[in-house]
């Protein structure tokens, strides 16, 4: 009981880091690595519903185990490796959507999972080793997309991540709104999720010609 205790207390740490990406654009009190997976789960949950064949149980645990890893490695964002100096150069950088190459994307891609696993693994140690393999797998579906389930969950993630970028800019305008229509027409391609996307076009944009 006391490694599951140092458990919780570890993954509580969650709920006061805020999110990596909201920090570089000067988000006033953004939300934490925490809060941004509660509503992940709920959407998960009920725009799963809408897909026929996933097990709704499977999808639920990959929802809440997905970012753990950041209780170690801390949140990351596309935007880590060409970071500029100074706050004018970052503001600007951040109304773009980063571009790499094929073999950059790569080598971006295995040093995040490289240092996620490596936090992951370390978190888990104060977990029985069934608990421990079973998030271990879960954790893998998510990120290499496994099962329909690391799938599904894997786009939901990055739509509550867009819904959340398009409420900050409902409040403040010139906050870059843009970046995040370039990566959901790239990463999105659930029809359940790509609805879901039209109907935040039309509650955000009713006044303009949809982006989607």
């Amino acid at each position: 009981m006391n490694n599951l205790i140092k458990f919780f207390i570890e993954v509580g740490e969650l709920k006061k880091m805020p999110k990596k990406g909201w920090v570089l654009r000067e988000v006033k009190n953004p939300e934490t690595i925490a809060s941004h997976t509660f509503r992940a789960v709920l959407m998960a949950w009920i725009l799963g519903n809408r897909k026929t064949g996933l097990n709704m149980e499977r999808l639920l645990k990959i929802a809440l185990i997905h970012d753990l890893c950041e209780v170690y490695a801390g949140d990351t964002t596309p935007y880590d490796t060409i970071l500029p100096k100074g706050k004018k150069k970052i503001r600007e950088l951040m109304k773009t959507w980063p571009r790499f190459t094929e073999e950059e994307r790569k080598k971006i891609a295995k040093d995040k999972h490289k240092k996620e696993k490596e936090a992951l693994d370390k978190l888990l140690e104060y977990l029985p080793k069934s608990t421990r393999f079973e998030m271990k797998n879960l954790w893998n579906d998510y990120e290499s997309g496994l099962t329909p389930e690391g799938r599904f969950f894997k786009q939901a993630d990055r739509l509550e991540n867009f819904l959340q970028a398009i409420e900050y800019w409902k409040t403040n305008k010139n906050f870059p709104q843009k970046p995040w229509w370039s990566q959901i027409r790239e990463l999105i391609d659930e029809p359940v999720l790509l609805d879901f996307v039209g109907e935040m076009d039309k509650e955000f944009h009713s006044d303009r010609k949809p982006k989607i």
